[in-house]
């Protein structure tokens, strides 16, 4: 199931949050590039020292232990006004109130 998702955020080309165990750590804001037998393929860029650095890495798939990815997004500059709230969504959409 895992395989599948990560193939679904490729072909979406959506950044993905992997937490790999062996490693104890994040890696953020990854695309996945390449899903080849076990080994998945994942490109991010990293900021360290004021260098920016672009790295592509090699990871097992059974190393992963989470991965997430970001559902919405909301500017913080935005005005209220011009965000969509739930009552601007069609009426059929509407949960219905108790």
């Amino acid at each position: 199931m895992l395989h599948r998702k990560l193939y679904r955020f490729q072909c979406e080309q959506r950044p993905v949050w992997v937490f790999l165990r062996d490693q104890q750590r994040w890696i953020e804001q990854a695309l996945v590039v390449e899903l080849e037998g076990d080994l998945v393929t994942l490109r991010y860029d990293a900021e360290e020292d004021d260098e920016h650095q672009s790295w592509e890495e090699c990871v097992r798939l059974d190393s992963i232990g989470a991965v997430s990815t970001r559902l919405a997004c909301v500017s913080r500059s935005a005005d209220a006004e011009d965000l969509a709230v739930t009552g601007d969504c069609p009426e059929s959409e509407q949960l219905p109130r108790p």
